[in-house]
């Protein structure tokens, strides 16, 4: 058992390392002071988010972008109560959102996908703050690349306690390995609250059409779609001034429901690459987990564990570190906690997300 559990090892310390360098593969970009010329349609759905909306809406009214050249529309997915629109200096809309399907959030893209006029949407969450270069920085890069679909990055504010580190580094991880795959040529996930898109690409994709029937996956099932039809128009956006700015969520049980709604579309992805990588995720975590089952009982001696948790922690740090240096200033705290802890938190929600049912937005949904 050793050796099959090493073997894994192997297997996982190569594919992160695949996955560095995918990561430095992908260029930095600097957006120059191209005079704006796309027109950008902001979709926001949201569901009882009276508390953050406000912030949000600050955050577009700060942005250094003409206010002719983009409009936002939230679509209000049966809020237990209306939100109140303030007097913002762009041009805002609000819809209910029309259900026609198992996921609430590809519905209400889909229903402010009929009231869009301009070439470009771009979607963020309720809960988000974007900077105020965002708009700018996609405008330049659209401008200087012939791209019909851009994903972008997403970091968290954090506060001072253990969940909010944990949550900082699984993002971390979860973003670097999306960078590292782009770089890599495999891309197969992105994050929805930084993803934009033109209308004419998402209506020849036929928009969600093929997977509306899982809750989540807004953002990587149509990524790609997009990859398998246009594979040389579908970027990555690896600028500081576009990362967007998202909230953790404030108990392990919302954190757990939401990461078991992430793992579960994994097995309805098209990327073979994509499957195969989450796999070798799941098998490496849990290899850690029976290694130190096994030191427990006595079957593993101290230093057979200690070189394969060495192992894995070292080449997960490196990945870390360098995504983390580009997504924020800050450094990555609670690291080795953290990090002992995320295999049998990973494991966990992986093997839950195969048959249990998760909690979003008040609502329950079945695998």
């Amino acid at each position: 058992m050793i050796f099959e559990l090493f073997a894994i090892l192997a297997i996982y310390f190569f594919s992160i390392g695949l996955l560095i360098y995918g990561f430095f593969k992908i260029k930095k970009y600097q957006k120059t002071d191209l005079k704006p010329q796309t027109s950008f349609t902001v979709i926001v759905p949201f569901r009882n988010e009276a508390e953050n909306l406000p912030n949000l809406l600050k955050s577009f009214s700060n942005l250094n972008y003409p206010s002719n050249l983009f409009e936002v529309i939230l679509v209000d997915d049966n809020s237990k109560e209306k939100f109140q629109l303030s007097i913002v200096n762009y041009q805002l809309l609000i819809i209910d959102n029309i259900r026609v399907s198992n996921s609430p959030k590809k519905d209400a893209i889909t229903t402010a996908m009929q009231h869009v006029k301009t070439d470009w949407v771009i979607a963020t969450d309720a809960d988000c703050i974007v900077p105020e270069n965002w708009l700018s920085t996609f405008d330049n890069y659209i401008q200087e690349n012939k791209v019909s679909m851009l994903a972008g990055a997403v970091t968290y504010k954090c506060g001072n306690s253990f969940l909010d580190h944990f949550q900082q580094l699984d993002l971390t991880s979860l973003q670097g390995a999306t960078i590292g795959s782009f770089g890599l040529g495999k891309g197969f996930m992105c994050n929805g609250a930084n993803f934009a898109y033109k209308k004419e690409l998402f209506e020849n994709l036929n928009g969600f059409e093929g997977n509306d029937k899982i809750a989540s996956g807004d953002d990587v099932f149509l990524l790609q779609k997009a990859i398998e039809k246009f594979p040389n128009e579908v970027h990555y956006l690896k600028a500081k001034e576009a990362i967007v700015v998202t909230k953790p969520t404030e108990s392990w049980k919302e954190l757990f429901h939401q990461r078991v709604r992430w793992a579960a579309k994994t097995s309805s992805y098209k990327s073979t690459f994509g499957k195969l990588l989450g796999l070798i995720v799941f098998f490496g975590n849990l290899s850690f987990v029976i290694g130190f089952f096994f030191l427990l009982f006595g079957i593993w001696s101290y230093p057979i564990f200690v070189i394969f948790a060495f192992s894995k922690v070292a080449i997960d740090c490196i990945l870390l570190f360098v995504t983390n240096n580009f997504l924020t200033k800050t450094t990555i705290k609670s690291l080795l906690l953290s990090s002992l802890v995320y295999p049998f938190f990973s494991s966990t929600v992986a093997l839950y997300s195969l048959f249990g049912s998760y909690e979003w937005k008040d609502r329950k949904f079945k695998k």
